[in-house]
């Protein structure tokens, strides 16, 4: 049985069990919510994972890192190294967006080396064998597509972005939108121009029932993908967006039928004043599923620091009701993310859970931004460099600009917690 099954018996998992002591709630709390389609524990039963993720309503706000190769580097080592990274940093899960090299050896290892969740968009190595093959990405057949997904749910993948909604009626409403940058998701991409030369309806929309037989047999999550997301912030919350997501609403309640978990993929670029609207029409739309939203990155002209971008719109989406945050690194737009790229994605993705984390008052979060601060007061640099999200940083920036007294070299002998803690006689508090 799926989680989710397991959940409407009645029934609470070992996964479940261990998802509610990490986030310090009751373990029906998480069947319930998995009941009812507001949360979902990525675990296909062929992966073997040391740190199970609860993704959903009432939850910490999870982070997804991307990793994985490219046409021009395709290095498997590196992705590997990439992973230990974002493993490092406390990415909830990561994915392998690879597209170059060996692409079934390079996922294995992954998979292997991997002790949490780990997704996959299968339709990339569809495309990428289709073409070594036959030449061209649109000779791919649905068995070709269906095929990729079955062996990539066998070996393990705990959750899989299908792109779904990317149908013939939702290509021609995009036709009539007239975008600034039209289809910028890869995925999105491949299935609009087999869709166009084929003159057939996308096979992951037509057979569904296929997806979900794969994705209940091994208990793999959905990621119903955002293939027609918007680019620029000029395309945001457009009709193509929006048909799409109606598409996707109606297959997230065929995927609860079929005892499926699923989420929702969302923007993309998007501007501030339309973030909160796009969650609340993904929860509307969706029925609550979990909404998996790339930053959102909130200006086009953030190139180098799209990290900060994404950040800023990740935690206004988090706080709207968001409940898994894609990364998106410096080098967005720009390249391949490198090792510092991925440690900067992870943390400033972090941030962003976190602060919407305190708003929403989730168990935990006060708590520990309130120890920071008992420990600034006490000038206890050691507590500080632990609470802190990257301690490495942390101790060197301290260390690089320390001074011989008990304060940093920013104020030095006129350090006011140091001055009013003198004057006022309380020399440190307690948490």
């Amino acid at each position: 049985m799926t989680q989710l099954e397991l959940a409407r018996s009645g029934s609470i998992s070992p996964q479940m069990k261990l998802v509610a002591e990490a986030e310090e709630v009751a373990p029906e709390f998480i069947r319930q919510g998995i009941a009812d389609g507001n949360i979902v524990i990525p675990a296909n039963r062929n992966h073997q994972l040391s740190q199970y993720c609860g993704i959903g309503k009432g939850l910490r706000v999870k982070v997804n890192a991307n990793i994985g190769t490219s046409t021009d580097y395709g290095d498997m080592e590196s992705e590997l190294e990439k992973l230990r990274v974002a493993i490092e940093y406390k990415s909830d899960t990561v994915m392998d967006l690879s597209t170059g090299g060996d692409l079934s050896a390079i996922r294995r290892a992954i998979l292997k080396e991997s002790a949490i969740p780990l997704g996959t968009v299968p339709i990339y190595q569809a495309g990428i064998d289709t073409i070594e093959r036959r030449g061209a990405i649109v000779h791919m057949t649905p068995d070709d597509l269906f095929q990729v997904i079955e062996e990539q749910a066998a070996e393990g993948v705990d959750f899989v972005t299908v792109h779904c909604g990317v149908t013939r009626t939702a290509i021609e409403r995009l036709k009539r939108q007239k975008r600034v940058t039209d289809v910028v998701s890869r995925g999105g991409a491949i299935l609009l121009g087999w869709i166009l030369h084929n003159e057939q309806e996308n096979p992951l929309y037509e057979q569904y029932d296929r997806l979900l037989e794969i994705a209940r047999e091994f208990d793999v999550t959905l990621s119903l993908g955002d293939g027609l997301r918007p680019g620029s912030l000029a395309d945001a919350t457009d009709r193509a967006q929006v048909e799409e997501l109606l598409i996707l609403g109606e297959l997230v309640e065929r995927a609860w039928d079929a005892g499926v978990q699923v989420m929702v993929e969302g923007p993309g670029h998007v501007p501030l004043d339309q973030i909160t609207t796009n969650v609340q029409l993904e929860k509307a739309i969706c029925k609550g599923a979990p909404f998996y939203v790339l930053g959102p990155l909130v200006t086009d002209i953030a190139a180098g620091y799209d990290h900060i971008s994404g950040a800023i719109g990740g935690a206004i989406a988090a706080l709207a009701g968001a409940d898994f945050l894609c990364y998106v690194t410096p080098s967005e737009h720009l390249g391949l993310p490198d090792l510092d790229d991925v440690k900067e994605g992870v943390i400033a993705s972090r941030i962003a859970a976190h602060a919407a984390d305190i708003a929403k008052g989730v168990k935990g979060a006060w708590e520990r931004d309130r120890r920071m601060s008992v420990a600034r007061k006490n000038l206890d640099w050691e507590e500080q460099v632990r609470l802190g999200l990257d301690p490495k940083k942390a101790r060197r920036l301290h260390r690089q600009h320390a001074t011989s007294g008990d304060a940093c070299s920013m104020c030095g002998e006129l350090c006011a917690m140091k001055l009013t803690s003198d004057f006022l006689g309380v020399k440190s508090v307690k948490c």
